[in-house]
């Protein structure tokens, strides 16, 4: 059906629906079960056979099958019956395959647990309730609320509108706001962009509000129809992925090289062919970090997931890394420093009380249920509030004086007004907002409801009043009100008759302090940007330490009349912004960011989008956001609370420091594999290990150790670090230095292994007893090694025990390396030879040296680094 085409009337008939009351649960239910969840069907998922064929697309891997093929065929040919090498290559290549299934599914629960915790929500009248609701539990005949910043849930018709304004740029491509209407009919072979009297899924109202009845939903909607364009694209790569691909690539080429040396020494040497093409391509699947950007993936995955148990969703994971180098945090004050927990404390004017507060929940949209909560913004639920215990009810007050007409709250006007007809006596036009703005629109005040000339001396009056309220930190609010205009049918906002002013108190946040000491430690400058009076911003600033002595504020209309360069030069001293519009944002966002900074902005309104995208990291409201800031965040924080993004930023840097020890394990244990062959090769020593022994190797040591790092808890002192800079190197200060030179101590502490093994305990030259302990210390020695990644200080320094999985990522490394040395069955497929007591004690002391070692560089770097800041 055409629904644009039927009145209000006959489509709530049609739907069998109520505009005031919308479905019974009953009706919801059943609806439910006939029409389905309101949701697009997702993209089909890659079959798991897919999947894990997938993981075999890699050049090397693709070789090391073709050798294993070639071994197996080589020994078919002979009839030489040793078929245990290509066995034991493909059960390492499978066991490889499986794990980086595991991994990337993994990955994918982790991305898809966090689409649901970001899921919509819809504003829906139930049972003549109003509700909270997913968007995705919406069914046919439901009434929607609409608000200015809401995202539209589904295609519906509209059964009333008060200056209703959508953006569907995603159906239509017109940039502009429609103007939508309850009240007309359009023909039934329309276009969407002309269908004023409907709104659609997809759709952001970007002015007014209004309420609709549900007519289609999922993939009946328009955007169902072409949901092929709207599905969600794969995640990007984020900015260190890309890098560390590139850098597995150029390290993959360099290894290459050096495999190919390798094989041509070996040559040389008189080595086997075959043998030295399977040692080369086996060390080369070893030795490339091809699994770098997958790793990094998955820490940024569980990550996220741990941000979100602390009430912070990430939905673009590239500003995890944004995150942990954050120098300044823009925050809104209102809710996010403080409670959102407004209470009425004070009123000043010379009407009455009663008369201020009626008009203050007339010009209001909050909605008093049957049950007495209060549903609405918390600024105008605290006039509620304040009117109940005065003795005024809101829907009794509505009754009488019906609203006919409204201007919604705008950021720019920083005012709302509404029209209402009082039954026998005509209409009054009802403004509230900033005191500013509303007391240059008065000509006259209220004086206990006669209606006197505003003089100069009263002006002064009213403002000394509004200053010494917002002195307290209180939020004032002015209510003012007219006649309509002479055609008697429209809102007066000029000429209007001051009513008085109404004091509101939203107390400090109990954390917010702490979180802004930690931020200071932290090297990180917090940042109050509110819309509020100066001195209502400054006065909450100072309590919870944002405004110190030598910080400065600025208003809007300063920011203004400066030059760009003028404000660039102001801004580094200013912890306080008020009265500023969007736009104002956008250029504190940009000043900050010419400067260097790495810039988190938090929003809620559908006119913070521009700087939200604009800032580094975009935190959107989860609470009192409108769908269209969080469509533009980065971040949405589900409590609305400025410590959550320090705890944020906390994270984030430690995710950083997680996948920078694993990229520094990774590489070291790879170069060391490396060593240990080359340098026997070069030596014209024996080859210490075969091919089996390096993929062997590069199972136990690449995957688990590498994961466990990433969930390594964050440094005691991380957030007394200054901020990394925004352009440093994943291998800054000295990394590559330290990755090199401990791959060095790896291969030589395994061929050392193997010189033990040769020289003490080889009695019948066959070099196995080498071998083996050769094979067991290059697997061991990395696994312990990984220990040394967990902080830059002396492990004795840290807790041992606190990252219990690196601990089970160890015993399962040496409990798998046990096993295929110590099992008869096992030790015959990989060539080695159980070791006795003393053998494996050598093993065991060559194999915790890399502690050692370590420990004592830690040492000298630490007296360093004293004796360096003991002569600054």
């Amino acid at each position: 059906m055409k629904w644009q085409s039927a009145s209000v009337a006959d489509a709530l008939r049609r739907l069998d629906t109520d505009a005031a009351k919308g479905l019974s649960d009953e009706q919801a239910e059943n609806r439910f079960l006939e029409f389905g969840p309101n949701q697009l069907k997702s993209k089909k998922k890659t079959n798991i056979l897919v999947k894990f064929l997938r993981q075999f697309n890699d050049f090397m891997i693709i070789i090391l099958l073709f050798a294993a093929a070639a071994s197996f065929a080589v020994s078919f040919i002979n009839n030489e019956g040793g078929y245990a090498d290509p066995i034991i290559i493909l059960a390492i290549v499978i066991l490889n395959a499986v794990l980086g299934l595991a991994q990337e599914s993994r990955a994918e629960k982790s991305l898809e647990a966090l689409k649901s915790l970001s899921a919509p929500m819809a504003r829906v009248i139930r049972g003549g309730r109003a509700r909270h609701l997913p968007a995705k539990d919406l069914t046919i005949g439901d009434i929607i609320v609409l608000e200015s910043g809401d995202s539209i849930p589904a295609d519906a018709r509209l059964v009333s509108a008060v200056n209703l304004k959508v953006e569907e740029s995603a159906l239509t491509g017109e940039s502009e706001p429609v103007s939508k209407y309850s009240n007309i009919l359009i023909p039934d072979e329309a276009p969407i962009g002309d269908c004023k009297n409907m709104v659609f899924s997809g759709g952001l109202v970007a002015y007014g509000r209004g309420r609709a009845s549900v007519v289609a939903i999922g993939m009946d909607t328009e955007v169902g129809k072409i949901a092929g364009m709207l599905m969600e694209h794969e995640a990007p790569e984020t900015p260190l992925q890309k890098k560390l691909e590139q850098t597995g690539k150029t390290l993959g080429l360099a290894a290459l090289g050096i495999c190919a040396l390798i094989f041509i020494m070996g040559l040389l040497r008189n080595i086997q062919p075959f043998e030295m093409f399977m040692t080369s391509v086996s060390l080369a699947v070893a030795a490339i970090p091809e699994g770098l950007p997958a790793i990094v993936t998955i820490m940024l995955a569980l990550g996220v997931q741990r941000m979100a148990r602390e009430n912070a969703i990430i939905r673009k994971l590239p500003a995890v890394e944004s995150l942990g180098g954050a120098t300044v945090i823009c925050s809104d004050k209102t809710g996010t420093l403080t409670q959102n927990q407004m209470r009425v404390v004070e009123t000043y004017g010379n009407a009455m009380k009663e008369m201020i507060l009626s008009y203050a929940v007339l010009c209001n949209n909050s909605i008093v249920e049957q049950n007495g909560e209060v549903i609405g913004d918390p600024t105008e639920n605290a006039l509620v509030y304040a009117a109940l215990d005065a003795g005024i009810d809101k829907n009794e007050l509505e009754a009488l004086w019906k609203r006919v007409g409204e201007l919604p709250f705008d950021s720019e006007r920083k005012m709302m007004s509404t029209l209402h007809k009082i039954k026998g006596e005509g209409a009054v036009s009802i403004t509230k907002g900033a005191p500013d703005v509303i007391l240059k629109r008065c000509a006259h005040y209220s004086d206990k409801g006669a209606a006197r000339a505003m003089d100069a001396e009263k002006l002064r009056e009213f403002e000394a009043a509004n200053a010494k309220m917002a002195g307290k930190a209180l939020r004032v609010l002015a209510v003012a009100y007219g006649k309509p205009d002479k055609f008697g049918c429209g809102i007066r906002e000029t000429n209007l008759v001051f009513a008085g002013l109404i004091g509101m108190m939203d107390p400090p946040r109990k954390e917010a302090s702490e979180a802004v000491a930690i931020c200071k430690e932290a090297g990180i400058m917090p940042v109050m940007i509110t819309g509020d009076h100066i001195a209502t911003a400054r006065a909450v600033a100072k309590k919870i330490g944002i405004l110190t002595i030598g910080d400065q504020s600025m208003t809007g209309q300063e920011i203004s009349e400066m030059t760009e360069r003028e404000f660039e030069g102001r801004i580094s001293k200013c912890t306080v912004f008020a009265r500023v519009s969007p736009e104002h944002k956008v250029k504190i966002v940009k000043a900050f960011q010419k400067m260097g900074h790495v810039v988190a902005m938090t929003g809620d309104g559908v006119n913070d989008a521009p700087a939200l995208k604009a800032a580094d990291i975009g935190c959107a409201m989860g609470i009192n956001g409108t769908d269209a800031a969080k469509e533009a965040a980065d971040m949405v924080l589900t409590d609305d609370n400025f410590a959550t993004i320090v705890k944020a930023v906390k994270e984030g840097r430690g995710i950083f420091d997680n996948i920078k020890k694993a990229v520094h394990f990774l590489l070291s244990s790879n170069i060391g594999e490396i060593i240990t062959i080359f340098t026997a090769i070069f030596m014209g020593w024996q080859t210490p290990l075969l091919a089996i022994h390096l993929l062997w190797v590069n199972l136990v040591t690449d995957s688990l150790p590498a994961i466990a790092l990433g969930m390594d808890p964050a440094a005691l002192d991380i957030m007394k670090r200054k901020p990394r800079a925004n352009n440093e190197s994943l291998f800054s200060g000295g990394l590559w230095q330290r990755i090199a030179s401990e791959g060095f101590m790896i291969g030589a502490l395994a061929l050392l292994a193997f010189g033990i093994g040769a020289v003490y305990f080889d009695t019948d030259g066959s070099n196995r007893i080498a071998t083996t302990m050769c094979f067991a210390t290059l697997s061991i020695s990395q696994l312990f090694h990984a220990f040394n990644m967990r902080s830059d200080e002396s492990i004795l320094k840290i807790d041992l025990l606190g990252n219990p999985y690196l601990i089970g990522s160890l015993a399962i490394g040496i409990a798998m390396q046990a096993s295929v040395i110590s099992i008869p069955a096992l030790s015959l497929i990989f060539k080695v030879t159980p070791l006795n007591r003393h053998q494996w004690f050598a093993v065991f002391m060559l194999s915790l040296m890399p502690i050692i070692i370590v420990e004592i560089q830690k040492f000298f770097n630490s007296l360093w680094i004293r004796r360096k800041k003991a002569y600054a």
